[in-house]
């Protein structure tokens, strides 16, 4: 949902925004009958053969069958004043918060494909864009990666990793370190966004489905199929190889027939 611009997923010849895609998505689910509910899950569970499920709102939904479909959420670099400067200049997400940085010199954290897309959707806001990456290539795919090198308002700092957040009230400077040579530097921005990968979001189901050592839900094989009978996962709650919006697509796919299989028993 809070992907910027999305170039790979097949029928959109020019791309298309996450939002968007999310919302034509939403529409045709309930074009076939689906029932929305916008709410935070709480609570699951999930051991007995009809499964409980509570809201933020303390309604509660059961039914036979569940499909994992939690995804992931940002990784933090982990620094103190990170945490501490949330929302003050430090941000995970670029659409949400990038007007905010009109005209302004902010840093991206990252190399993948997330922290290059985060980059150049910036770049319609601040006046430059600082792209740090530890190492001394990006990660990113090669259209994406070109999109950014070309970039005028992106500047690539390579090799180089962030060691502090500075700022009394909001983000002021961030220190610097050359992975290489092992040189620190102080550099003023006034933002900073993280983008360096996700999290599965499986903290609701850790004492009740077999989660590998990374926190990933284990499935059957190449089913969707978790350890207890009519729980299903998919998307990045399992995938930590490919996390594409076309797997995570396809593997929702899966679990929707996985489901009804086993409603037909």
């Amino acid at each position: 949902m809070n992907t910027t611009e999305v170039e790979n997923f097949p029928g959109f010849v020019d791309g298309v925004m996450g939002p968007d895609l999310m919302d034509n998505m939403r529409k045709q689910a309930k074009r076939f009958g689906a029932e929305l509910i916008t709410d935070d899950v709480v609570e699951m569970d999930l051991s007995g053969d009809i499964k409980i499920i509570k809201d933020g709102s303390g309604n509660t939904v059961q039914a036979k069958a569940v499909i994992l479909a939690m995804g992931s959420a940002y990784k933090e670099i982990g620094l103190e004043n990170e945490k501490r400067l949330s929302g003050r200049g430090v941000s995970w997400c670029a659409t949400c918060d990038g007007f905010f940085f009109r005209d302004q010199t902010i840093a991206v954290v990252g190399g993948g494909d997330s922290a290059v897309e985060e980059a150049t959707f910036l770049t319609k806001f601040a006046s430059k864009v600082v792209l740090i990456h530890r190492r001394d290539s990006l990660r990113a795919s090669k259209i994406m990666a070109d999109r950014a090198l070309s970039n005028p308002k992106i500047e690539m700092l390579w090799n180089t990793e962030v060691t502090d957040v500075l700022g009394a009230d909001k983000v002021e400077a961030l220190e610097l370190r050359n992975t290489v040579t092992g040189e620190t530097s102080k550099r003023d921005f006034t933002g900073l966004f993280v983008a360096i990968g996700h999290i599965p979001r499986s903290e609701l189901v850790t004492s009740q489905v077999t989660l590998n050592e990374e926190g990933y839900v284990s499935v059957e094989g190449r089913s969707t199929r978790t350890n207890l009978k009519g729980v299903f996962a998919c998307g990045d709650l399992v995938d930590f190889t490919y996390r594409q919006a076309i797997t995570a697509a396809g593997s929702g796919c899966q679990a929707a027939l996985d489901a009804e299989k086993f409603l037909s028993h």
